[in-house]
């Protein structure tokens, strides 16, 4: 197999949830010869040895991986995880930010704390995380930021995710677009991903009957997997996606063409 990440650093949010895109992003990385720096705000060293355990059980050799604790909303905290993948391995190559929290309700139902909280996370935390990484990859004249968003981006909210979910993922949207223009020509790319319906912890609250509406109405008339948009994440950090800057891609199983 040809591997597309081979000696590549990579970091990646949001890694440590068990069902998470950052996990399966993580897995498919090292997979493909990624070292892996796996930020969370519940990351510890734990984390990277059961990381590297499930290769090693699975008869696979152990990835180069360290864990990092980071609460993306602390700029310093920022600063503190691409410090550490510099320190660590040497340079830093991609980042993928797949952390995040997710909220419903009524947009009237919707106090300032929720709101601030929401806003904290998604939309000052990839910003957070963004910059800090840019300061290394502005000096190095290349590096790849992937963003995780969300259907809810584009349409408004209304699967899972209320209007204060919906607003700091679409500004997720337009800071990766931003990203992409303005350091485009220091060969720097950035992208976002707008996935829906993943099998991921955000549809914990939903009934076997409101999932099967749900799948109903995708054209693929399935549900779809952490390594669905792991796989999305892959192609955007790779050479594959060389000319590939400021895009946003679906990954929804067609629930929302446009």
């Amino acid at each position: 197999m040809t591997k597309l990440l081979d000696g590549k650093v990579c970091i990646i949010a949001g890694a440590a949830a068990p069902k998470g895109i950052g996990l399966a992003t993580a897995r498919l990385f090292a997979e493909h010869g990624a070292r892996l720096v796996l930020a969370d705000i519940t990351a510890s060293d734990a984390t990277a040895l059961d990381f590297a355990s499930t290769f090693a059980d699975d008869g696979h050799p152990s990835p180069d991986v360290i864990a990092v604790t980071c609460d993306i909303s602390d700029r310093q905290d920022c600063d503190r995880l691409v410090a550490a993948a510099v320190e660590h391995f040497g340079s830093l190559d991609v980042v993928v930010n797949s952390a995040g929290i997710v909220g419903s309700g009524p947009m009237l139902d919707i106090d300032t704390d929720t709101l601030d909280r929401m806003i904290a996370v998604n939309l000052k935390g990839a910003f957070n995380l963004c910059q800090a990484a840019l300061e290394v990859f502005a000096q190095q004249h290349r590096g790849i930021i992937v963003n995780i968003a969300s259907l809810a981006a584009q349409r408004g909210g209304g699967l899972v995710g209320g209007a204060h979910y919906a607003a700091s993922k679409g500004g997720v949207v337009s800071l990766t677009r931003s990203i992409a223009r303005e350091f485009g020509p220091l060969g720097i790319r950035a992208n976002s991903i707008c996935p829906a319906m993943a099998q991921t912890g955000m549809l914990d609250g939903l009934t076997e009957a409101q999932i099967d509406a749900i799948t109903a109405d995708i054209p693929l008339r399935r549900l779809g997997t952490p390594r669905d948009v792991a796989g999305a994440c892959l192609y955007l950090a790779s050479d594959l996606a060389s000319f590939v800057t400021g895009s946003t891609l679906d990954v929804n199983g067609g629930l929302h063409i446009h």
